[in-house]
């Protein structure tokens, strides 16, 4: 049976860093907005800060819609699942913030996680419930490694090719709410 926790140490600590995939759940506060669900999982890009903080570089994707959702309410859920193993499901309700790259904070956020090229921001979550639920419903699944597509791709582009791929993609949310909609490469000189 599920089971709430304070913090995550021990047992669970030990879980989360052993995880090679998570997913991020988001929404915005419009009814009819559309709810997102996002993987991660680049090798060295996430972790725990302490006990009720965990954070993840974010790197340039197709889309923003967990940057929007978080600058217009905050709200995030971070789960985990046992593929292998023991089964285990570890979720962390909290308040999400996006330090992007631009930001003073960032360089310090980002100093803590694997370089990756195309990172328009460090995720950080206040995780305000911990939870854990059995995962007897999840499938055993091998690990064949990892996908070497996404780094790559971003240093071909580079830092300024990255910042024009966020100005044309990433903007908006789906619905239409700010994502990455600030560049200061677009201020006037």
């Amino acid at each position: 049976m599920g089971k709430v926790h304070a913090r995550v140490d021990g047992r669970l600590r030990e879980f989360v860093d052993a995880q090679q995939v998570f997913f991020v759940a988001t929404a915005p506060l419009a009814g009819d907005g559309h709810v997102n669900l996002s993987p991660r999982g680049i090798p060295g890009t996430f972790g725990m800060v302490d006990e009720t903080t965990f954070a993840w570089l974010d790197g340039t994707g197709s889309g923003s819609e967990t940057i929007a959702h978080l600058r217009e309410n905050g709200r995030i859920t971070v789960m985990f699942c046992a593929f292998s193993g023991a089964p285990d499901i570890v979720r962390f309700h909290g308040r999400g913030r996006v330090v992007s790259v631009y930001d003073a904070d960032y360089a310090d956020l980002a100093a803590r996680f694997t370089d990756l090229p195309g990172a328009r921001a460090v995720v950080v979550v206040d995780i305000e419930r911990v939870s854990d639920s059995c995962g007897w419903g999840v499938p055993l699944m091998d690990y064949a490694g990892e996908r070497e597509l996404l780094a790559p791709y971003f240093e071909r582009k580079g830092v300024d090719g990255s910042a024009d791929y966020r100005r044309r993609k990433n903007r908006t949310s789906i619905d239409g709410l700010p994502a990455f909609d600030f560049d200061p490469l677009d201020a006037p000189t």
